[in-house]
Order: C-alpha cells, then sequence, then structure tokens
C-alpha cells in the first residue's frame, strides 16, 4: 500500500471530494485525520467507516479560518499520532451570486469567502510547516478550482478566492521546500450533495457535460485519485496545479 505508515489531516474530510480523498488515503494505508467545523455527523461517520475497514482513523474540530484553531488542530493531531505527513486543504465555502451584480456581494459575505478558501490554507499550511521541516518530509495538497483560472464560477470572491489558493500554492512550495512539497488540484464541476443544493443544478450539469470532452461531470472520486498521485508519487514535483476537469476548459 503506497501510504501506509503515513499520517493525513484532511480539512473538511467528511464530506463530498474531502470523504472521498479521506477513504482512498486509509485504503492505501494512512492513517487519516478528519477535520471538520460545522459537518460533525459527517466526519465521524466517515472515520467510523474507516474504523470499521480497520485502518486508523480520528477526527479534529476547528474552523480553519482561525489561525488559533488551526495552531491548536495540527498541535493535537502531531500530539496523538507523532508525524503529520500529508496536509489537504479541502475545506471551502461559497455563496452563488450572479457576478454581474456587484451590489450583491456584500462585504460580509466577501470576507467569509476569503476567510475559509484562503486564509484557512494559509494558516494550515503554516501551522504544519515546522512540522513537516523537522520530520524531513511533506506533502501539502491544495484544493483549488477552475473558478480561480478562468474567473467563471458561483461568485467573484469566490474565483477570487481560488485564485489566491493557486498563487498561494506556489508561494508556499518555495518556502517549504526542500522538506516538503506543495502542490494544488483545480477540480471543474463536481457532483456533489453541494450541488444538488443549487436550483439550476441540472442545468449546471447539463452545459458541463456538454462543453467537457469526456462528456460528463466529475465526481470527488476523480479528485481523490489525482489527490492519491500527488501524496504518494510525486516525488520531485511541486508549485503545480493541475486542472481536473474532463477537458472542460480547453
Amino acid at each position: 500500500m503506497k501510504l501506509t505508515g503515513k499520517v493525513a489531516l484532511i480539512t473538511g474530510g467528511g464530506t463530498g471530494i474531502g470523504r472521498a480523498i479521506s477513504l482512498s488515503f486509509a485504503k492505501e494505508g494512512a492513517t487519516v485525520v478528519i477535520n471538520y467545523s460545522k459537518s460533525e455527523a459527517d466526519a465521524v461517520k466517515t472515520s467510523a467507516d474507516l474504523q470499521a475497514s480497520g485502518k486508523q482513523s480520528s477526527i479534529v474540530k476547528a474552523d480553519v479560518s482561525s489561525d488559533k484553531q488551526v495552531r491548536d488542530m495540527v498541535s493535537q493531531v502531531h500530539e496523538k499520532w507523532g508525524r503529520i505527513d500529508i496536509l489537504v486543504n479541502n475545506a471551502g465555502f461559497t455563496r452563488f451570486i450572479d457576478p454581474a451584480n456587484l451590489e450583491a456581494m456584500e462585504e460580509e459575505i466577501w470576507d467569509s469567502i476569503f476567510a475559509v478558501n484562503l486564509k484557512g490554507v494559509f494558516f494550515c499550511c503554516r501551522a504544519i510547516a515546522p512540522v513537516m521541516k523537522q520530520q524531513g518530509s511533506g506533502r501539502v495538497i491544495n484544493i483549488a478550482s477552475v473558478a480561480g483560472i478562468t474567473g467563471s464560477g458561483s461568485s467573484i470572491a469566490y474565483c477570487a478566492s481560488k485564485a489566491g489558493v493557486i498563487s498561494v500554492t506556489k508561494s508556499l512550495a518555495r518556502v517549504m521546500a526542500p522538506e516538503a512539497s506543495v502542490n494544488a488540484i483545480a477540480p471543474g464541476l463536481i457532483d456533489t450533495r453541494w450541488l444538488d443544493g443549487v436550483a439550476r443544478a441540472n442545468a449546471m450539469r447539463q452545459n458541463f457535460q456538454n462543453a467537457a470532452l469526456f462528456k460528463r461531470v466529475g465526481t470527488p472520486e476523480d479528485i481523490a485519485e489525482v489527490a492519491l498521485s500527488m501524496a504518494a508519487d510525486w516525488g520531485f514535483v511541486t508549485g503545480q496545479v493541475v486542472v481536473v476537469d474532463g477537458g472542460r476548459t480547453l
């Protein structure tokens, strides 16, 4: 198994893409620590599912937009498991706001999106950097979005926050080397329960499917497959962003 003996901390690891990554990493032998902020029941279930299949797993609560909570989380995980080999910054937040309606993007909404999507990534990386440097190894995987490349997404703030994730990935790759690598995944439209809550979800699915070269919407497992490769096999790659959208943005 590719990740035997490794400890992986996955923010937002109990639902959607995060859950798929948790299951994938555990299948390959990793001890999986699932972070949550509000989705406690999902985190508990995912961790229980892993333990039921004979895998090591635990959960930890922290709002990634809080520097103190993030530092406490990393400290708790490191104390419990003795190391942290992989960090997946998956926790995210958005609001659907028509980009043309500039006045609808209130300051509070903008700040909330940036707090989780961008500050959260930086806080988690900053807190874990000393651990990985001390270990002499580590892999950081940031979940960005094609919205950060194209400027088209659920809102202008969301697009900007994900563009920031891509920029931060490159900056942190420089400062966390040579001990740790930092890479990002930029998913296209992924079919999760989050999408089910969107009023025009079916139209979004159809439009994406029509435009994608592979003629389907992405799945959480598509992202987990790439994340696993980054965590297990990418020994000489850092500062890179992989678009996973079935060719939609070509």
